[in-house]
């Protein structure tokens, strides 16, 4: 049987006009900036309005860690919010915005899969409503008048060796990651060392994402430390002057997307900071937006719940407010067989003994998530090779664990596999079981910080930090940084920083490699291990495959 790609079955859906997805979630016409029939921007008068209101329940999807397998969050927060929606409850999503670099590398999209999926699948996956085009280039404005302040005088008396802000563009281009600017002459400023970090990477998309408005936005943007002076005293965006232009070009981006699902369910899509070196959440604004319009609210943190969810914990709740009533956490019958030990040729036979050998990595993410004092529930992304053994030994597995496991089809039956799930999901919501809080409290030292959740999520026998680190973290305290949380920076494949060390390992060392103070985002960046600000393409690219066919549409995206 002849599976249908993603990008034919979006290519198929009955799209209504994007009026009367607003009109599901009560947004007149008039706050709604239209781009095209299918998609459009929410006013900000419209999101002041709603403040009153009361919040509605928040679901946050998380994931085991990824293997090649596959485990299928964005789809199944998209099957989950369409299966809300089809028992009678009136529910939105709230995903993040794909990045240029990963669709045009390994990914091929990132708008959920199948028959749960977020549309218009090829303008979300390219140029969408140009979003993080404005990140970049209010990113790179600040670039260009930083170095332009240096070439004519340095009033600031900027020491050139100290500018810690660094470019960006929305692409993987490893060519970039260290780079000497100004040569070729007196003409062309300050020959120095710098480099570029893929857009989701950059602050601005940080506080893009975790400002509640246009005034939060430039306050932030102003307290954004860009280079120091030879006294090693901090200089700001504000002291650049960047902070007032950047808000301009970032105005736009700041209203949330609104689209929708296969089922014309309606999708908040806005922001997009990657979860392994940014902190991996949509924007604020889209989701306590949501929450003001919809009675249950689906959002999604990248990768696995020891990157994602423990941030979304961590960072995104702690400055917004929030609190997750429920957690889904998605898991798959084929990567269980692969943290089983079994190669991905190989998946397609039943393995039982495997399925329940790989189970370690899915109960410590159900530890994990539990310490947060919310409530889990695990979601089996149904795979049409999977056998009734397979997916009972992960229900077993999981009801040992002290949580259940649901099997979930909607990547093949869109609401109708996703029922099941909505129901629990559901009622687990209602009943406010939810007792959440931090892993951490705000006045802990950063290294203390860290250390917490180097052992307590990643089960980390020690964490190593040069005294250079451990003096920089000191330094940030004494500004007055120390009350921030921290954002780690390590590999998503593994609770280690080692990619290739599968399962629930324990008593592995935590190498912290660099500090990034992000002041303005309101953040400590700790990046571990070998992981890279700036991804480089693989060896065969999915741009190689991605062009327009006869018909003058898309074909490559997956």
């Amino acid at each position: 049987m002849a599976f249908k790609t993603d990008i034919e079955i979006a290519r198929e859906a009955s799209k209504q006009p994007i009026q009367e997805i607003g009109a599901k979630l009560g947004i007149a016409t008039e706050h709604l900036l239209p781009y095209g029939h299918d998609k459009a921007k929410v006013s900000q008068d419209f999101i002041n309005s709603v403040q009153d209101r009361k919040n509605g329940k928040l679901i946050l999807v998380t994931a085991i860690n990824p293997t090649p397998a596959g485990e299928g969050k964005t789809t199944t927060t998209v099957g989950l919010g369409d299966g809300l929606n089809a028992i009678g409850k009136k529910a939105a999503i709230c995903i993040r915005e794909a990045s240029l670099g990963p669709n045009f590398g390994m990914k091929g999209g990132a708008a959920g899969g199948g028959y749960a999926q977020v549309v218009p699948m090829e303008d979300m996956n390219l140029h969408f409503t140009g979003d993080f085009h404005a990140i970049t280039s209010a990113h790179n404005l600040l670039s260009a008048m930083i170095d332009n302040h240096i070439y004519w005088g340095n009033e600031l008396e900027i020491d050139e060796r100290r500018v810690v802000w660094r470019r960006v563009v929305d692409m993987n281009d490893r060519a970039l990651r260290d780079i000497v600017t100004s040569l070729g002459g007196v003409a062309n400023g300050f020959p120095r060392q710098t480099g570029f970090d893929i857009t989701v990477a950059s602050e601005v998309m940080a506080i893009l994402c975790l400002s509640k408005d246009l005034a939060d936005l430039e306050k932030r943007l102003g307290d954004m430390i860009v280079a120091y002076r030879r006294d090693k005293s901090p200089v700001y965006c504000r002291d650049i002057k960047a902070d007032g232009a950047m808000t301009v070009l970032l105005k736009d981006a700041m209203q949330p997307n609104l689209v929708q699902t296969l089922e014309n369910n309606p999708a908040f899509v806005h922001g997009g900071p990657f979860a392994n070196i940014a902190h991996g959440c949509n924007s604020v604004i889209a989701t306590t937006t949501a929450l003001k319009l919809a009675d249950y609210v689906v959002t999604e943190a990248g990768f696995g719940a020891d990157l994602g969810a423990e941030k979304f914990m961590n960072i995104k709740c702690r400055k917004a407010g929030l609190a997750p009533d429920c957690v889904v956490l998605v898991a798959t019958v084929r990567a269980m067989k692969m943290n089983g030990g079994v190669a991905k040729a190989d998946l397609g036979a039943e393995n039982v003994d495997a399925v329940k050998k790989g189970c370690a990595n899915l109960g410590r993410h159900i530890s994990n998530v539990k310490s947060f004092g919310v409530p889990v529930v695990v979601a089996i992304n149904h795979f049409s090779g999977d056998t009734e053994a397979e997916v009972q030994a992960v229900k077993d597995y999981v009801a040992s664990q002290g949580s259940e496991a649901i099997l979930s089809k909607h990547w093949a039956d869109g609401s109708k596999g996703s029922e099941a799930l909505a129901r629990r999901v559901a009622e687990i919501a209602d009943a406010d079981r939810s007792q959440f809080a931090p892993l951490y409290p705000d006045d802990m030292s950063l290294f203390g910080k860290i250390e917490r959740i180097a052992t307590k999520i990643y089960h980390a026998g020690e964490v190593i930090a040069d005294k250079k680190i451990r003096d920089q973290l000191k330094e940030w305290e004494a500004q007055g940084y120390g009350n921030l949380p921290v954002c780690m920076a390590k590999t998503q494949y593994s609770f280690s920083t080692d990619p290739n060390l599968r399962g629930a390992p324990e008593g592995h060392t935590l190498p912290i490699r660099e500090v990034r103070l992000s002041a303005g985002a309101g953040f400590v960046v700790v990046i571990c291990g070998e992981i890279m600000t700036m991804p480089g393409l693989p060896r065969v690219p999915a741009s190689e495959t991605i062009r327009l066919n006869e018909g003058g549409q898309i074909e490559g995206l997956f």
